[in-house]
């Protein structure tokens, strides 16, 4: 379940060493013997930068949603979230752009709690 969830998608199948340097990569035919194996229709994942702010890989299997818009302030990409409803298992997706940061200096927001320690 870890690698499945913290390693990435390739689209050929089999696994692979990560191009990340840590986990693996793992094919189409890998993410069909999951869901076969568990009884699910699809795996939706997190922890990988989508332009769109999410991928649909594998056959429709493979779901990678990322929430994070301009990820660190340097990629440009939309940030999404996916919403499954009742017996129809569709994922449906909302992706959004980034906004400007407040401007405040960074943690004035916690300056009250530092009164307690």
């Amino acid at each position: 379940m870890c690698d499945l969830l913290w390693s990435d998608p390739q689209d050929f199948p089999g696994r692979a060493p990560s191009k990340r340097g840590v986990g693996v990569q793992f094919g189409p035919d890998v993410t069909r013997a999951f869901c076969e194996r568990t009884g699910v229709q699809y795996i939706v994942r997190s922890h990988e930068v989508k332009p769109d702010g999410y991928e649909v890989a594998h056959n429709g299997q493979c779901i990678t949603v990322f929430s994070a818009p301009n990820y660190c302030d340097t990629m440009g990409n939309r940030g999404a979230f996916i919403t499954v409803r009742g017996d129809d298992l569709t994922p449906k997706f909302t992706t959004y752009e980034a906004v400007d940061h407040p401007r405040m200096k960074p943690m004035a927001y916690a300056s009250s709690l530092f009164g307690f320690l």
